[in-house]
């Protein structure tokens, strides 16, 4: 799967709780290494630079798991990661 970095600048600086959330109810889930579904996700740059590093995986914003391993320009936005950074960038 791909990923698409995620630029997290926001004035409110809000995106601390929303992570902790999401890994709240997330937590436990077995990541994805397939390629069912062709999307580039949101996902924070430093996390893609750590999984480059230690091969630990990856969660973007809708929540799927995997180890990024290709070009994220090659496929679509996630359009649920995309709703959901759109979400964030609002508030």
């Amino acid at each position: 799967m791909t990923n698409a970095p995620l630029e997290t600048d926001s004035p409110a600086g809000g995106t601390a709780v929303l992570d902790r959330e999401l890994e709240e109810l997330l937590e436990g889930q077995q990541y994805d290494d397939g390629d069912h579904d062709k999307f580039a996700h949101y996902v924070r740059k430093e996390k893609i630079v750590e999984s480059a590093v230690t091969g630990k995986p990856v969660r973007a914003l809708c929540g799927k798991k995997w180890k990024p391993n290709a070009n994220p320009d090659r496929f679509p936005i996630c359009p649920d990661c995309k709703r959901i950074y759109e979400m964030m960038r609002d508030e």
